[in-house]
């Protein structure tokens, strides 16, 4: 009877999902480096590229899935681009609506992996989104420049969390 509950426990732990390894996606299981280039910037934010690039060397290196490599030493290439930033307002003055007192601002990263030994080969590829808010101060192009690593910072985030965990 033992046995018998025995065999039936560790069946039932089997099928947890749990596996020695880690959970990389199929086609990144022959990844262990990865290469980030600097981010191309189609907005018009200045150096907003080095912002994007930064988060998401940060982000690989807190998730610890893949090691950041040097190109001649990565298994793959990163290759981003900023597509865009939008501003929009969550909350208004109470005298005014059109005067914001809160915004909120999305970044929408456009992203490229590429298996470095052969660079035709796309290993994956998707987009990003972060997004911060903020509140309007009497200067609002610093308030805005304040709150656009955040926003990098989490799109960062769920392009690693894409790559390291497939989701």
């Amino acid at each position: 009877m033992r046995l018998l509950a025995s065999l039936l426990a560790l069946a039932l732990v089997g099928c947890a999902g749990y596996t020695l390894d880690g959970a990389k996606p199929a086609a990144m299981s022959g990844v262990e480096s990865i290469s980030v280039k600097m981010f191309a910037n189609d907005t018009l934010h200045p150096r907003a590229e080095v912002i994007a690039t930064s988060a998401v060397n940060a982000a690989f290196v807190q998730d610890g899935t893949y090691r950041i490599a040097s190109i001649d030493d990565a298994d793959a290439v990163l290759e981003g681009r900023i597509e865009e930033i939008k501003y929009a307002q969550n909350r208004a003055t109470r005298l005014d609506t059109l005067r914001p007192e809160e915004l909120q601002n999305t970044v929408t990263l456009q992203w490229t992996l590429r298996d470095s030994s052969d660079p035709s080969r796309v290993l994956a590829t998707g987009r990003s989104v972060g997004v911060s808010r903020f509140f309007v101060d009497s200067n609002l192009q610093t308030a805005r420049n304040n709150a656009l690593p955040d926003a990098l910072r989490r799109a960062g985030e769920a392009l690693v969390s894409r790559l390291a965990d497939g989701f």
